[in-house]
């Protein structure tokens, strides 16, 4: 095995120490702040309505918190599999630490679920309890849950509700621009990764979180759509395209300004980051991250900024830059935690990452886990309507 080592460090670099061949967080930690970023986006789309009443994006406004819920319910799961003893989450719960970025995340996460899942029970009373009426058996029981057993759907009851699902949304923003904040925190905090620490990591991460959750909207709202025949609303479709628009120029411009304050600053591990984006990190980063999925994504919303398009043809390369944009944040989270491990301790040189196809966090695996939020939306279809008569009067 030391052999095995040396021949490596030799090919790899003749200043790479043998602690630095593994790469400890892989994919599923790729994964996981990918996963949260897609429920602070699909957020913020509701957000818009039910607090800002952007009355536009009416018709996504209740999917977007049932997406954004199944993805919340899974948020835990890439972390969970990628300790040794996933049971043990629980300690830092029952005994946490004050000082732990870890250990507050647990109550985060907890909050973060409970105002979601109360936000989307008083969006969807009304319905529940027209659905309670015509069901039968565990479903009729199971509305009755939902419901609270209440039936008071009089103007009062249902003025008072709009005002708790205000209220909710409220504070709903922060304990979401927390949730992924911390994410970068967490990054940001590790003082002795030149690539991670940097006060702009956090604001990285949350400006990155709000493009790919607008961006799988846009994408799930034109498919599901398509797929069920039904119209689509392209004012809707419009604001959320704004909107992603005003978002991913704050992402890629701090993103390249991380890049030239490493650049400027000349810190003494300058060289090392340098050599990183244009070695081992040149074609994910330049190539993939930058000019692919960033420049023609940006000259795209431009052009549909800036002219004026048939609907058709608008809601396709809508389709098209949304999937390119979950590619590009997915692309980013690669490069800043695999990249950011790629730099040898010695500050001397770099180590490799090579994903398997079925180890525990392994592309299969990541597959799977990608598919358990929609196996999830899907169930929730079951259950509280994606778009009812009420929900698409405007659709056009």
């Amino acid at each position: 095995m030391d052999a095995v080592h040396s021949s490596t460090a030799i090919a790899i670099s003749n200043y790479v120490f043998p602690n630095d061949f593994h790469v400890h967080w892989s994919m599923m930690i790729v994964l996981y702040p990918y996963i949260t970023g897609l429920v602070d986006g699909a957020f913020i789309i509701a957000a818009l309505y039910y607090l800002f009443n952007v009355k536009s994006l009416r018709p996504v406004a209740r999917f977007s918190l049932l997406f954004a819920l199944a993805f919340l319910a899974i948020a835990t799961l890439p972390l969970l599999l990628h300790l040794g003893r996933p049971e043990r989450n629980f300690n830092m719960l029952l005994t946490p630490s004050p000082s732990s970025a870890m250990a507050g995340f647990g109550y985060i996460y907890a909050i973060s679920m409970g105002v979601l899942v109360f936000i989307v029970l008083f969006v969807y009373r009304r319905d529940l309890v027209e659905l309670r009426t015509k069901s039968k058996g565990l479903m009729k029981f199971l509305y009755r849950a939902l419901t609270f057993d209440s039936i008071d759907l009089s103007k009062d009851a249902l003025e008072l509700d709009q005002k708790i699902v205000r209220f909710l949304v409220g504070i709903g923003i922060p304990v979401a621009v927390v949730l992924h904040g911390y994410v970068g925190f967490i990054f940001g905090g590790v003082k002795a990764n030149p690539t991670w620490s940097t006060p702009l990591m956090p604001v990285i991460f949350l400006f990155s979180a709000c493009v790919s959750g607008i961006s799988a909207i846009i994408l799930a709202y034109i498919v599901i759509r398509k797929i069920k025949g039904r119209s689509i609303d392209h004012g809707c479709i419009k604001t959320c395209v704004q909107t992603l628009t005003l978002f991913f120029i704050l992402a890629f411009t701090f993103e390249m300004l991380e890049v030239f304050s490493h650049s400027y600053l000349k810190s003494g591990y300058h060289h090392m980051v340098e050599g990183l984006l244009n070695g081992p990190l040149a074609s994910s980063f330049w190539l993939w991250q930058v000019k692919i999925c960033s420049i023609i994504p940006l000259f795209t919303l431009g052009v549909l900024g800036l002219f004026t398009i048939k609907k058709n043809i608008y809601n396709f390369m809508a389709a098209i830059v949304s999937a390119m944009l979950l590619l590009q944040v997915l692309i980013m989270r690669w490069n800043v935690v695999i990249g950011g491990q790629l730099m040898s301790k010695s500050a001397r040189g770099y180590t490799e990452f090579h994903p398997e196809w079925f180890d525990k966090e392994g592309i299969i695996a990541v597959i799977i886990v990608m598919a358990i939020p929609f196996i999830i939306l899907f169930v929730l279809s079951r259950i509280f309507p994606f778009w009812t008569q009420n929900n698409e009067t405007n659709v056009k």
